[in-house]
């Protein structure tokens, strides 16, 4: 798809598209992160928006296409990088405070799945957040949709929901690593003394 448009799905151009955009920067809990990963990029629309409130980003997609779209479309930013890379299988060094999985899960396979998830929660930092959304209608080539990627998350040890979006067509959750003692994290309101 890659090879005959930049943008198959026309990412940049849907309203549908940038409103869900927007909504998902919308819902993260903090004002800043410090190093974000977004796995399955393509063309980098969502990392335009992720890249306002992250000191850096990481963002990786497995087509070379995708990701050529992408780093053009965020040259401007320098603490943006871009790579070639498929996960779970390839997977970056280090820890982040924020991980984006935005139209992904849906395509994975249960084992496929389990692994992402696995190396995603072993990533986020402690209080970090984990952002995810995803289409809610049934598509030939998705194995799932965003009500069942919720009820696996649901199941997901080492992580709390903390904002659960749906609307007919994509489910959008936010959740939070816990602690290192277990605990859970404080919400935006928290942090800022009004609770």
């Amino acid at each position: 798809m890659y090879r005959r448009a930049a943008d198959p799905w026309h990412l940049a151009e849907r309203w549908y598209e940038r409103r869900k955009y927007d909504l998902t920067v919308a819902a993260l809990p903090q004002e800043r992160y410090r190093r974000a990963f977004e796995p399955a990029c393509s063309v980098g629309e969502l990392t335009r928006r992720l890249a306002a409130r992250c000191d850096t980003v990481l963002a990786c997609d497995r087509v070379a296409g995708a990701v050529n779209t992408a780093q053009q479309r965020t040259a401007e930013f320098s603490h943006v990088t871009v790579r070639q890379m498929t996960v779970p299988a390839q997977w970056p060094e280090g820890s982040f405070d924020l991980i984006v999985l935005s139209e992904v899960l849906y395509y994975l396979d249960p084992a496929t799945l389990d692994s992402l998830l696995g190396r995603t929660v072993a990533a986020l930092e402690p209080g970090g957040t984990l952002a995810t959304v995803h289409w809610n209608h049934p598509v030939e080539e998705h194995l799932s949709t965003g009500t069942a990627i919720a009820g696996t998350l649901a199941e997901l040890p080492g992580i709390r929901l903390l904002a659960d979006h749906r609307e007919d067509d994509f489910v959008l959750q936010i959740h939070q690593r816990l602690r290192a003692d277990g605990g859970r994290p404080p919400t935006p309101a928290e942090q800022e003394g009004l609770v």
